[in-house]
């Protein structure tokens, strides 16, 4: 049962912060929505900080775990792995594309630095997993000599760009002006962006 709290106070809490921001959530808000009482947030989480570190820990478990599997599959070429990262974030980031703009502007603003600091390590291992798939690649000779970390932004980057504005998404990508219509989980626009980013990474990776 106290695991079944927990979660429901994380998937309370990633509702919460969707809609109104880190700032305008409060613990109290957050207590009233999940049925529990301020006592039992306080005794899993501490805090809202260590709270929003424990949802960002949670999101980005499953990549990290899949990258690491993926990196130690014998059966895939380096390229193969880098498609289906590219993949994984791309799902990942259009299921919860509220939750990953705030946690970008948490980034940005960057006032609560014991906060910012756990989320860069966090970001930090995924990004060195991403790096040694491409190092291995270049060892072989099937990549060129890039620059691993700054590809992973442009990949991040370019997903990141689509979940600023769904508005902006539906009228520049989509020409697409009705208010009702949702992008992001739209199968067609999920395969689209995410074959969009593997020609972009194909084009910088792969020796001709």
């Amino acid at each position: 049962m106290s695991i079944d709290k927990k979660e429901l106070i994380i998937q309370t809490a990633i509702s919460l912060f969707s809609e109104k921001g880190f700032e305008g959530t409060s613990i109290r808000d957050l207590a009233q929505k999940a049925e529990v009482n301020l006592a039992m947030v306080n005794y899993y989480f501490g805090s809202k900080e260590k709270l929003f570190e424990a949802i960002v820990e949670e999101k980005v478990r499953y990549i990290r775990g899949r990258i690491e599997d993926l990196e130690n599959d014998k059966n895939l070429s380096e390229i193969e792995k880098i498609d289906l990262i590219i993949e994984a974030y791309v799902d990942r980031f259009l299921s919860y594309p509220d939750f990953h703009k705030v946690m970008e502007q948490e980034m940005l603003v960057s006032q609560r630095k014991d906060l910012h600091k756990k989320v860069i390590e966090i970001v930090t291992q995924n990004i060195n997993n991403f790096t040694k798939i491409i190092e291995k690649g270049i060892r072989k000779k099937v990549f060129k000599k890039v620059d691993a970390p700054l590809l992973f932004a442009s990949i991040i980057g370019t997903i990141n760009q689509v979940l600023k504005s769904k508005q902006i998404c539906c009228v520049y990508i989509f020409r697409e002006s009705n208010k009702d219509f949702n992008p992001y989980s739209d199968e067609h626009f999920r395969k689209r962006l995410v074959t969009h980013i593997q020609q972009m990474v194909h084009s910088t990776l792969l020796q001709s």
